[in-house]
């Protein structure tokens, strides 16, 4: 088999796990409001969302992992890693659990619109090019799909998480 297609698969399974992000994204600030307010939930589950980022990394991270067994030599990796920056660059969500850089929400948005820029390319070259396969659409928009339930998951379960940690976090009154 050529070496394209397993190319065109690892993006696609990249795509799978970023991509639906900037819409989560923009549902989530939109739904957040202009408001300054500390303790707000809506203000609270915009500062979670690099979290929920860096929690979809790390699934990406397990699922590499996963592909990779039971042989994790650097030779296996060479072989199996069609596309390394972009494996990489995905890799690099994990940075997201850095406080310091989740508090600049942004950033996690505008590393994701690298894998968000693929469905867009797709979508563009199908627009101008009618004549074009249509299945590569069919896969993005399914993959974009599950991206999205994913990443939706993913912001509920760390808002879930930041809640029960404020829940018994609070000091018992008698």
């Amino acid at each position: 088999m050529d070496d394209s297609f397993f190319a065109y698969l690892q993006q696609l399974e990249v795509m799978a796990f970023f991509s639906g992000y900037p819409l989560i994204y923009a549902t989530v600030v939109v739904f957040a409001g202009n408001q300054h307010e500390k303790n707000n939930f809506k203000t609270r589950a915009t500062s979670l969302l690099p979290f929920a980022y860096a929690l979809v990394g790390t699934l990406f991270l397990g699922f590499q992992l996963r592909k990779l067994y039971p042989d994790y030599s650097v030779e296996h990796l060479k072989l199996t890693m069609q596309q390394p920056l972009l494996i990489i660059w995905g890799l690099l969500s994990l940075l997201f659990w850095v406080p310091a850089l989740a508090k600049k929400r942004v950033l996690s948005l505008i590393h994701s619109l690298v894998f968000f820029f693929f469905l867009i390319k797709d979508l563009f070259l199908q627009f101008f090019n009618p004549s074009a396969n249509n299945d590569i659409i069919k896969n993005d928009m399914r993959i974009y799909t599950n991206s999205l339930l994913l990443n939706l998951g993913s912001v509920i379960v760390i808002i879930l998480l930041s809640l029960f940690y404020t829940y018994y976090k609070k000091p018992l009154r008698s």
